[in-house]
């Protein structure tokens, strides 16, 4: 009987020590589970950072390198002796300033055009229902699913009837009506954010007296800036590195763009590379020459423009990007 007493209070004696402990069970659960969250959306953020770093620093790494860099096995980021002359080489190769001129006009104007036709066109699917609505919204969608590639020969064909070859017009007056590179996407995130803006300001405009058109210019499209800014960094990206149509409608020297003059340069590279390789001997196979690093010196200034454009206005981008609804809303 007294052991029984002396087990009964033991067992009260522990569920009472587990009672005062237990409050402070959930909070240590509660700080490793933040603290696993925490390290494992840091390690998932140095993942993709890594991902998209380290090809820019490869490929400033290398182009600051000599030949000899290139083809000795030592040298793997740190270059021995930094080499700013591929630079120059590049900066004549590629003729940059009539070049850089050339990627402004054929990505720059499509881009500002862009904004307003497909802001218009997106205003209203948006906030009006007309006959043949669903019909134009589905070939707006197939213009979206359709890869221009499928489409070229046709295109090229027009084109050269309107004789629009070696001009701007074929990246311009696309743009104009709402299509050109990328069209139909910009006509939905235009759609879209339309769709979210309030009637009320559409009925106060009506009560005032303004027609369709001066509602959407007066009133809606100012407050379209967020999806503005996304469409035109976009369209201006897109225009700009692109290589497909250029290289199909703008076929003489003095109409290339920087990527296009890049290709060129690249293209010399590898045949002096042939030739180079041709008139060595065999003794000297592991010294084979290599001009990476001037290609490599060419494309980071073709693309320096637009990291320096996205360092002023990452911030505004990514406030435009969640005001626009364009990231899963």
């Amino acid at each position: 009987m007294q052991s029984n007493n002396v087990a009964a209070t033991i067992r009260q004696t522990l569920a009472s020590g587990r009672e005062k402990t237990s409050p402070y069970v959930p909070a240590a659960k509660r700080y490793g589970r933040s603290t696993a969250s925490w390290v494992f959306h840091y390690l998932m953020l140095f993942g993709l950072a890594f991902v998209f770093i380290y090809p820019m620093l490869y490929l400033i790494s290398k182009s600051l390198m000599q030949s000899s860099d290139l083809s000795d096995a030592s040298v793997q980021w740190i270059p021995k002796e930094l080499n700013f002359s591929n630079f120059k080489y590049a900066w004549e190769a590629l003729d940059y300033l009539p070049k850089f001129k050339n990627s402004i006009i054929t990505s720059l104007i499509p881009a500002l055009v862009q904004i307003a036709s497909c802001a218009f066109i997106g205003y209203g699917f948006a906030r009006y229902r007309f006959p043949g609505y669903t019909l134009l919204l589905g070939f707006l969608l197939f213009t979206f699913l359709v890869p221009p590639q499928t489409i070229i020969l046709p295109l090229y064909i027009f084109y050269s009837d309107l004789h629009w070859m070696n001009t701007y017009f074929p990246f311009v007056i696309p743009a104009l009506f709402g299509h050109g590179l990328r069209g139909a996407l910009f006509v939905m995130i235009f759609l879209q954010f339309f769709r979210g803006l309030p009637g009320q300001l559409e009925e106060a405009a009506r009560i005032d007296g303004a027609g369709a058109l001066r509602t959407f210019w007066s009133i809606m499209f100012p407050l379209a800036r967020p999806a503005m800014l996304v469409v035109f960094l976009f369209s201006l990206v897109w225009h700009w590195n692109d290589t497909f149509e250029p290289s199909l409608f703008t076929t003489i020297a003095d109409k290339f763009n920087l990527m296009q003059s890049l290709k060129v340069m690249d293209g010399q590279s590898q045949l002096q590379l042939q030739n180079g390789t041709a008139a060595m001997t065999g003794d000297l196979t592991g010294l084979v020459p290599t001009f990476a690093n001037r290609v490599m010196a060419g494309s980071l200034m073709t693309i320096l423009p637009m990291l320096i454009l996205y360092l002023f206005t990452q911030r505004y981008f990514v406030e435009s990007v969640e005001r626009a609804g364009i990231a899963g809303e």
